[in-house]
């Protein structure tokens, strides 16, 4: 078979997203180019059409004057439209990416989960209140100590009575 009809030859990846906006976008520029040569061309026709009196030359200006705006409008159309279609590509690569970024979301969110999923087996509840428990004990134990520390003896108010006697 491959004697009558030949080997297939290397069939090339077909170009990403990116490329495909890079080659579009480049013949974008290239019309547009065009479209400011024959900006140019019409600046000059219409210039000598200012300097020339009516007639068949003038008309032969004018005409030629018509087909380029013609070519103009045409290229202009062609531009519209690469421009539409970049935008398109754009919004379809976006898309994409966006997907991709769902994509490595949901696998971390997956391992996530797996990695709490094991802490949480390490975990035991009872041992937690168990432990709470015994910290409000001791914190109950600290305010006990700081009452008994902070406790004020009976002794006449030194500060009032000196002063007054001293007066």
């Amino acid at each position: 078979m491959k004697r009558i009809f030949g080997a297939g030859g290397k069939k090339e990846p077909p170009p990403d997203l990116n490329q495909a906006i890079a080659n579009v976008e480049a013949r974008g520029e290239s019309v547009e180019k065009k479209i400011q040569r024959l900006d140019a061309e019409l600046v000059k026709l219409r210039d000598q059409m200012a300097k020339m009196r009516e007639g068949p030359s003038k008309n032969l200006v004018k005409q030629k004057a018509l087909r380029v705006l013609k070519q103009k409008r045409m290229y202009e159309n062609q531009r519209g439209q690469l421009d539409q279609q970049v935008f398109n590509m754009d919004q379809s690569n976006f898309a994409l990416q966006g997907m991709k970024d769902n994509q490595v979301t949901v696998a971390a969110m997956k391992d996530g989960l797996k990695t709490m999923q094991k802490e949480y087996k390490k975990l035991d509840i009872g041992k937690i209140e168990d432990l709470q428990d015994q910290m409000e004990d001791m914190l109950d134990m600290n305010n006990e100590i700081q009452e008994a520390m902070s406790r004020q003896y009976d002794t006449p108010d030194v500060r009032n009575s000196t002063f007054k006697q001293i007066l």
